[in-house]
């Protein structure tokens, strides 16, 4: 089984901003493979599942705003019982260029709340990630910048992105991690 988890803030009006590319990597892989996500209150997330390419995989997006995501993920992982190696987090990343994507297998949270909250209620810094950039701003605050909808002339870009995360995860559902971070981190 593969685990797939997009971070990003509940609510219709965070829904086309910077800090919610998580969750819109994982809406368009669950549309491609027709999976529907279902609110699972035990979880405090919302949860897609179905088998692809003969893998099963689980989708989440935990609905406890982005600074508690942890919290969603351990209950997640008691449940199941899942090994952390088959666990996978989509997020936006403000080091990495708007329409590019970076895997990596390990690291710290790199000032990031979401993987900040991961990391303390997991006990690790050593899971996988696809980091989806959304660049650094130019002239507003962090917090306002990722709060942000992203501009019209950002949508190619932001497209792009949510393609190759797409592509990304769908290999990852075959091949070995680091073969994948090897062709997508090119």
């Amino acid at each position: 089984m593969k685990w797939f988890v997009g971070l990003g803030n509940p609510g219709k009006q965070y829904a086309p901003t910077r800090h919610n590319v998580g969750f819109m990597a994982l809406d368009q892989f669950a549309q491609s493979h027709g999976l529907t996500f279902t609110t699972k209150k035990s979880f405090r997330s919302e949860i897609a599942e179905g088998t692809i390419a003969g893998t099963k995989v689980m989708l989440m997006k935990p609905m406890t705003y982005m600074n508690l995501s942890g919290e969603a993920v351990r209950a997640f992982l008691d449940y199941y019982k899942i090994d952390l190696d088959d666990f996978i987090v989509v997020y936006d990343d403000l080091d990495t260029e708007l329409g590019k994507i970076r895997l990596r297998y390990k690291g710290s949270a790199g000032g990031h709340n979401g993987i900040r909250s991961i990391i303390q209620h997991t006990g690790t810094q050593q899971f996988k990630r696809i980091r989806m950039g959304i660049s650094r701003p130019a002239q507003m605050t962090v917090v306002d910048y990722v709060l942000s909808p992203f501009a019209k002339a950002e949508q190619e870009a932001l497209q792009m992105a949510l393609d190759q995360s797409e592509r990304a995860m769908k290999m990852i559902l075959q091949e070995p991690f680091e073969k994948v971070m090897g062709q997508c981190n090119g």
